[in-house]
């Protein structure tokens, strides 16, 4: 993202480059979970239910301490279930989606990992909300470097590979991570370095590299595609700049080098809904349930990612199936409420 405020459906296209987590985390180190929230109290379920309460993990808006009470929820949901022990719980269309953003890396580890055993060699994660994009804020580098960490752990746990490298931006990160992660299962190395990529390593991990480095970025990639290819996984890549100093024949260049990538996983919120993309499933196109909020609906799944124009089309032929009523002033808000509340979930 460019700023930091949320970018209209317009700028989408110049901006962009099913599988469940349970693990949970807000405003919290990285390392919180949700049984730390709920406490240590275990509540027992009808063996019967063929879905856990788990597969309400979608419900973002528990984890806001402003509103509803995440405890509470979890309450109610339970009364829900007592009353009705023999009925199944149903299966929502957001389901798919991470409860925190801890559990949006992981399954994106999980995307990648099915792409790689697939016999895909070229992939792109691309977590496009604030907390990954603007790292001016104190402590912010570290968090990004510590969810790499977890999503390269996840990777080598699905994938079972026991040879990954991780290629950080600079020499510094890579010198310093290597020092604090001495427990470390995989590589180190960074772009800048003589050889970032040694014969021996067989999945290829380059964590957020920059649009100034795209050349070592290019020869890397060319390097893995030698026979027999190794797979390359660009982690929150920003290669694409909108710079006005940047030439047309090197944003040309760039678009054509990203083509060759699948985007295996996208999380990208926007004021009315969201689009996400787990692989091996479709991209897909959520709105607010303005009757259960925190909630979404799925309003379209596509096979390629939805450009502007559809994306316009998408959220406005969903808004005219809402009931008439709200003023346009009141929908407005709502509008700019669903998009708070989202970007505060998932992006803290």
């Amino acid at each position: 993202m460019a700023s930091s405020s949320q970018p209209s459906l317009l700028s989408y296209h110049h901006t962009c480059c099913s599988s469940s987590s349970n693990s949970n985390s807000t405003r919290f180190p990285s390392s919180f979970s949700l049984s730390s929230l709920h406490g240590s109290t275990r509540t027992q379920f009808p063996r019967n239910l063929s879905l856990s309460l788990t597969k309400i993990h979608a419900k973002f808006e528990k984890f806001e301490g402003s509103e509803d009470n995440p405890v509470q929820l979890q309450q109610e949901e339970v009364q829900e279930i007592e009353e009705f022990p023999d009925q199944e719980i149903k299966e929502e269309d957001d389901d798919c989606l991470p409860s925190d953003l801890e559990g949006a890396v992981r399954q994106s580890g999980q995307a990648s990992a099915s792409f790689v055993d697939s016999g895909g060699t070229r992939a792109i994660v691309e977590l496009l909300i604030p907390q990954l994009q603007f790292l001016d804020d104190e402590g912010a580098q570290a968090e990004l470097w510590e969810l790499s960490r977890v999503f390269i752990d996840t990777l080598i746990e699905e994938t079972g590979c026991q040879k990954v490298k991780a290629i950080f931006p600079d020499t510094g990160a890579a010198a310093l991570l290597k020092y604090q992660w001495k427990d470390a299962a995989f590589g180190f190395s960074s772009l800048s370095d003589r050889k970032p990529v040694e014969d021996e390593d067989e999945i290829v991990v380059m964590v957020v590299p920059d649009y100034q480095m795209l050349e070592y970025v290019q020869k890397i990639a060319s390097l893995l595609s030698d026979d027999p290819p190794r797979p390359l996984i660009m982690w929150n890549p920003r290669l694409v700049s909108e710079d006005v100093g940047v030439g047309f024949n090197v944003r040309k260049l760039r678009r054509y080098f990203l083509r060759t990538f699948s985007v295996v996983y996208s999380m990208r919120p926007f004021p009315s809904g969201a689009v996400f993309r787990c692989y091996p499933g479709l991209w897909k196109v959520f709105y607010d349930d303005k009757n259960r909020p925190g909630r979404y609906l799925l309003a379209k799944e596509l096979i390629s990612r939805p450009d502007a124009e559809e994306l316009e089309y998408i959220f406005g032929n969903a808004q005219e199936k809402e009931e008439e009523g709200p003023s346009l002033f009141a929908r407005a808000a709502g509008i700019f409420s669903s998009m708070n509340r989202f970007m505060r979930v998932i992006s803290k």
